[in-house]
């Protein structure tokens, strides 16, 4: 079974002075702005990264939620952040590291089970496996 997915980017100018549209195939996003000021210089619009840890958090999340299942447990909330690094490197810029933090309240759970299942969802979410980064999570009840 292949499922696909559609995201999409539009583009005019030059780099610094260019402007971006991004949009998504189920309309949450529909022509958003993006360019080099909000990516780069902390500007309003969206930039590939804070995109890349939403994805992320919510692959992730929903794959907690299977292996919480799988257990035996179901949580009453979870919310999951996750930092996207964008760091210089030799060649130019690399997304180097993903670091989750996640906050969950589930009931039965210990803290030492829960982080257990969370480190598997991080190995296992399918999003994780896409990145060559480190991925880091931090995780905690209550």
């Amino acid at each position: 079974m292949t499922i696909e997915r559609t995201g999409s980017a539009a583009w005019s100018g030059g780099l610094k002075d260019g402007r971006g549209e991004i949009s998504t195939e189920s309309g949450a996003l529909s022509a958003y702005p993006y360019g080099f000021a909000s990516r780069f210089e902390g500007q309003r619009g969206s930039n590939p990264e804070e995109l890349i840890g939403a994805a992320h958090a919510a692959c992730f999340t929903m794959a907690l939620s299977l292996i919480l299942s799988e257990a035996g447990l179901k949580a009453t909330s979870m919310q999951t952040r996750a930092r996207v690094s964008l760091d210089k490197v030799d060649d130019g810029f690399a997304i180097t590291k993903i670091h989750l933090t996640l906050k969950g309240h589930v009931p039965g759970a210990t803290e030492e089970r829960f982080v257990e299942l969370a480190n598997k969802a991080k190995a296992g979410c399918p999003v994780s496996k896409l990145f060559k980064a480190e991925i880091t999570l931090d995780a905690s009840l209550g």
